[in-house]
Order: C-alpha cells, then sequence, then structure tokens
C-alpha cells in the first residue's frame, strides 16, 4: 500500500474543469426551468398540475397522522433547545414510526414515501423542531439511501437499507476544513489495498455525524493502472477503527444537530462499499442533491405557515393607537408578504416534488431554485416576523414564559433559519451552478468561441453551428403569446391571474435576450460576471415561482378547496414578485458591479485599514483553518451512536 497522497493544489480552470466533469452533460428529458432561461415558457409541462396516484395519498396521510401525533406528545422543542441535544428516546421513537425509511422503498423495510410526502413529513416534523427536521432529512435526503437508491448495486441495497429503514442513522461527509465548494481540492484519500480501501483525511460539518451508524463518505483515489481514481464515494460503518469524532459543533441556530468533526487515520473500508466506479464522487453527489434540496423548502415551508400563524394571532391581540397593529399599513403590508410568499413557496415545493415523482421531467434546476429562493425568502419571512414582535420578537422564549407571556421562539426561529442560505449549496454557489445550467445551450453550440484553448479549425466549426442555432431562436424571442390579451384565459375567474402568466412569458423572452446579450459582450469573461448571473438566476426563480402559484390556484379552485383565496394569494404573490423582477432586470445593467471590485481591490490591498480603527477585536486565539494533516487523532471520540 502506498503513503496517502498529499494535498492536491489546482489552478482556477483545473477546478472548473472538475466541477463540469461532475455536472450531468445531457438533458434527457424536458425541463420547465431550463425552457424558461432559454426564453420558451413551456406552460403545458406543469399545467395541468401534476397529482399523486391516490393509494400514494393515503400512504401519506396515514403516516402524517400518526408523526403530527408524535410531534404533539413527544417532542419537547424547548427542551432541545435548551439542551442543544435530541433526546434519544425522541430519536428512538421516530426509528419506531418508521420516519428513518419515508423514502426507503417498502421491500428493504421503508415507508416508500412519494416526494411530495417526504417533503410534508419533513415540514411537519421541523415545524415541531427544526433540529428534528435536520436529523432525518441528513440522513435521507443526502445520506445513504438516496445514492444507494439511485448508484447502488442490489447487493450494497440489501444489506445497507433495511438497517438504514429502521435502525441506522446516516451521515454524508464532503466538506473539509479548507474545502467547501470547490471539491477539486479535496484532501481526504482513499488508497486501494488488496479487496479494500484505506481512508484518511478530516472531515469538517458531518450532520448526524456525532450518532451516525452509516457515513456516506467522499475521498479522492489515486489514479494507478488498475483504476481510474478520483473522488469516490463509500459507505463506511461509523465504528470502524481509525474513525474518530473529534468534535460536537455548536451554532447560532438548529442547536441540537448533531454535527461534528471526523478524523479517519488507516481506516479499511471493503471494495464492496464504493458506490459506484472511481471518480464518479462528486458525480453521485450532485445527482443526489438534485431532489435532496427539496428538504430545505420544506423546512422554509414549514416555517413560513408558523410565521404566518403568530403574526396573524400576535397583530389582532396587540393594539397601537386605538386599532389591531394588522390594521396599520406599515405591518399590514409584512402579513401580506408572509401570507402571500408562504403560499408561493408551498407551490414551488409541491409543483417540484411531483415532478420528481412522475420523473417526466428534469428537474435538476427546478430543484436547485427551490432552494434558492426558498432560503432566502424564508429568512425574509422571519425576519419580518421578529419586526412584527417588536421588543417580543428578539425576546427568547424561555424569557417569555418566565414573564407570564406566550412563548413564542420568533428569534430562534430567525437563527435556525439562517444556515438554510449556506446548507447543500450557499445562495452565490447556487447562483452559479444553475446560471451554468441555463447557458447550457448556449454554450453547446457556442462555448468553443470563446475558449482559448481551442483551435481555430474548431472555433470556425462551433462560429458556423452558433449561426444556425441563433438564426432560429433569436426571431422567436422578439414577440409571443404573453403579447396577446386572451391567452391563458382559463386562469380568468373573478381574480385575473392570467395577466401574470402573460407577464412570465414575455418576462422568459426578456430573460433569454439579456443573457445572449451579456455573452456577445463579455464572451469568455461571462463566468466572471458573477453579480450578473446572480440576478439573471434570481429573476429565473422569480418567474418559476409566479408560474407555480398560478398553477396551484387553479388546481385548488378545481378542486374546490379555498380556490377564491389561493386565487387572491397568487395575484397578491405575483405582483409583489413583478416589483422585485423590474428591479432586478434595471440592475444588470445598472449596478455597481465596477465601482464593488475596485473598493475590494482596496480592502485587500490594505488601502482602508484606517477604518478598522478604533475598535478592540473579541476573536480568539488560533489559526483560520484548523490544521488536517492525516495521522491518528489526538482526541476524544465524542462519537454517541443512540441504542
Amino acid at each position: 500500500m502506498s503513503a496517502p497522497p498529499s494535498k492536491p493544489t489546482v489552478t482556477e480552470r483545473e477546478a472548473r474543469q472538475v466541477a463540469e466533469a461532475a455536472r450531468e452533460q445531457d438533458w434527457r428529458k424536458p425541463s420547465f426551468a431550463k425552457e424558461l432561461f432559454l426564453g420558451r415558457f413551456r406552460l403545458d409541462l406543469i399545467h395541468p398540475h401534476p397529482l399523486p396516484p391516490d393509494e400514494d395519498v393515503r400512504r401519506g396521510e396515514e403516516f402524517l397522522a400518526k408523526l403530527r401525533v408524535f410531534c404533539e406528545t413527544e417532542i419537547d422543542a424547548a427542551r432541545i433547545e435548551r439542551e442543544a441535544r435530541i433526546p434519544d428516546e425522541v430519536i428512538a421513537g421516530l426509528k419506531g414510526l418508521g420516519a428513518l425509511g419515508m423514502k426507503i422503498d417498502t421491500k428493504y423495510g421503508g415507508l416508500g414515501l412519494t416526494q411530495v410526502y417526504y417533503n410534508k413529513a419533513l415540514a411537519l416534523a421541523g415545524s415541531a423542531c427544526p433540529a428534528v427536521g435536520v436529523l432525518l432529512s441528513a440522513h435521507q435526503s443526502i445520506g445513504v439511501p438516496q445514492p444507494l437508491k439511485l448508484f447502488g448495486t442490489d447487493e450494497q441495497k440489501a444489506e445497507f437499507l433495511p438497517r438504514c429503514a429502521r435502525t441506522d442513522i446516516s451521515a454524508f461527509l464532503l466538506t473539509e476544513p479548507d474545502v467547501g465548494s470547490d471539491p477539486a481540492r479535496l484532501a481526504t484519500s482513499a488508497v486501494r489495498d488488496g479487496d479494500a480501501y484505506v481512508l484518511d483525511g478530516v472531515k469538517l460539518w458531518t450532520t448526524n455525524g456525532v450518532v451516525a451508524d452509516l457515513l456516506v463518505v467522499m475521498a479522492r483515489v489515486p489514479k494507478t493502472e488498475d483504476g481510474k481514481g478520483g473522488i469516490t464515494a463509500f459507505v463506511v460503518e461509523a465504528d470502524s477503527p481509525g474513525i474518530t469524532v473529534e468534535n460536537r459543533n455548536a451554532f447560532m441556530g438548529l442547536r441540537g444537530i448533531e454535527n461534528g468533526v471526523t478524523r479517519f487515520h488507516q481506516v479499511r473500508v471493503p471494495a464492496a462499499n464504493r458506490i459506484g466506479p472511481e471518480g464518479a464522487g462528486l458525480k453521485i453527489a450532485l445527482t443526489t442533491l438534485n431532489t435532496g434540496r427539496l428538504s430545505l423548502p420544506a423546512s422554509c415551508v414549514a416555517a413560513g405557515k408558523w410565521c404566518l400563524k403568530i403574526a396573524r394571532e400576535w397583530s389582532a391581540a396587540r393594539e397601537q393607537w386605538g386599532r389591531p397593529i394588522a390594521e396599520h399599513e406599515a405591518v399590514g403590508k409584512k402579513i401580506s408578504f408572509i401570507a402571500a410568499t408562504t403560499f408561493a413557496l408551498e407551490a414551488v415545493l409541491d409543483l417540484s416534488s411531483q415532478m420528481a415523482d412522475e420523473d417526466r421531467n428534469d428537474i435538476r434546476i427546478e430543484g436547485a431554485l427551490a432552494k434558492l429562493f426558498a432560503s432566502e425568502m424564508g429568512w425574509l419571512m422571519a425576519d419580518e416576523l421578529v419586526q412584527i414582535r417588536g421588543g417580543r420578537g428578539f425576546e427568547t422564549a424561555e424569557s417569555l414564559a418566565a414573564r407570564g407571556e406566550k412563548a413564542v421562539p420568533a428569534e430562534q426561529v430567525l437563527r435556525d433559519l439562517r444556515i438554510n442560505r449556506i446548507f447543500e449549496g450557499s445562495t452565490e454557489i447556487m447562483h452559479l451552478l444553475i446560471a451554468r445550467e441555463a447557458v447550457d445551450a448556449h454554450l453547446k453550440v457556442a462555448g468553443d468561441l470563446i475558449d482559448p484553448d481551442k483551435s481555430l479549425q474548431d472555433k470556425a466549426k462551433a462560429g458556423a453551428n452558433a449561426g444556425v442555432f441563433y438564426a432560429r431562436w433569436l426571431p422567436k424571442l422578439v414577440a409571443g403569446s404573453g403579447q396577446l390579451p386572451g391567452t391563458y384565459g382559463e386562469f380568468r375567474h373573478g381574480i385575473d391571474l392570467s395577466k401574470h402568466l402573460r407577464y412570465v412569458e414575455r418576462g422568459a423572452r426578456k430573460l433569454a435576450r439579456s443573457t445572449f446579450y451579456a455573452m456577445s459582450r463579455w464572451q469568455g469573461r461571462m463566468e466572471t460576471k458573477q453579480g450578473f448571473l446572480g440576478r439573471i438566476v434570481d429573476i429565473g426563480a422569480e418567474l418559476f415561482a409566479m408560474s407555480a402559484v398560478c398553477v396551484r390556484a387553479e388546481l385548488l379552485r378545481t378542486q374546490g378547496e379555498h380556490g377564491r383565496e389561493a386565487y387572491q394569494l397568487a395575484d397578491a404573490f405575483c405582483e409583489q414578485s413583478r416589483i422585485r423582477i423590474e428591479e432586478l432586470f434595471g440592475r444588470l445593467w445598472t449596478n455597481t458591479d465596477d465601482l464593488d471590485r475596485k473598493v475590494v481591490k482596496g480592502v485587500m490591498g490594505g488601502a482602508y485599514t484606517w477604518l478598522e480603527e478604533g475598535i478592540v477585536d473579541p476573536s480568539g486565539d488560533g489559526p483560520w483553518i484548523a490544521d488536517t494533516t492525516p495521522g491518528p487523532s489526538k482526541a476524544e471520540n465524542v462519537h454517541r451512536p443512540v441504542n
């Protein structure tokens, strides 16, 4: 067996190549969001709203009823917040319910719930205690069950899925102290040694890692004569010799989660535990996240519903200047935003989840947009609730109860939701990831034109192909059905939602034209225009959400379930969204991006250090990034399996 390879050093270009190789290259199924970014409003892909089979609904509702009773009687959220730990008996109770196996097929002992009902269950559990929702989500959305479902062998599924369904908690280990969204620099190694691999390295922010029984670990395999090498995924027994959980991390929110630092030293993993071939690890991770990311919007929907309930009840009880505060416009606008946005997040989540269940569409962009939009809007809704509650919003639930008032944990929800803008791809990374997918069609036909490594012959060929593509595509962006007053008339029932769908159609074409103009203007420098790309993606997210709320409102109307009220909420959200979209379109070309770059250069060059004078830095001593040199652990093992 050879020694573990040293930490890789990579250039920016090499890092991009690793990320590009890991993404799915082809589009074998239609994608509503992909078409939207290309200026084509394919309403037929989402309307009529897809619905789950009756049997899936029956099984899902039966489980939700059991889970609700458990959440109401067995979960003490205040205790979990106070003790910063989910009690073992709560975890045992979740195991007994089968909650660990919600997404696992019944033939392996799981419940076999659809994505729709899995997300409803996460929202319900997360509303009782966000840390419980994270425990269940990390185990099933990105832990062992999902990658094995997609890429595991029959033998691996038979061995591990029954355990995951009932008894074993799993965790996903990718991030390292010096590696976040740039996996090309992954340092944890897995060296082949006979019929096993030997793992060495350190993993950070291992959600569930402190209590996990099984781990999905991403490690770099050296290339050999017999193996391709590259970043590879493994299922690892958490109690294997050489594994040490060196720290249980503490955070501003989600205080009950079991998140740690895990060190591997000469850990032997059977080759049979490798998921997929060598080098497929990142592709497995990204594919898993296509639907795995939908767990975060579920938690945001739950938070939105709770924020709306508290805002309604408090704003009726609290009076100022002779009237309930809800009747004052400044507060009323906040309540309207929370109500309309909660409706929108649930519409986006249910639509994306049902499309995932049907598997007719490629939802890699929809899932990413749902995560991006929900995490940003969820945070804003919680912030608005804190403002509505005033000083009580800043006060802890425990303190409120101690002086005789209702223990409303508004500040806790704000703290708990903050991580969603970072979890499973930060907002900034999501912008770049989605933007890459949004311009995929352009890069396929014209990418060689802006690639400095391509020959003149390649560029000439690309130019010819691009000419054909754009000659057909650009004229279609000039006019469309969104300019015809009668289009989408089936969405006009007292309240007119058809006007919003026409706006989406026009907005999609304008978005596509803006993207094309930017690519023509900046060409190879387009990837550096992260401010511009972020706004492009945010516009697409708003257009997707507008589409989802209109389709959901029409579904509820046809079902006779709060149809009029749904139309009102959809109308309010679309009007609010249109204002945000128009601002984003304006900021595509009128912004401070260039000036900001100059200021950043000055900050990093030390030009403004005088501005930092007059303070005391309360930070402690220590390196910015912890040492990850391979070797035996020097810390106590805080791994705490739950029996």
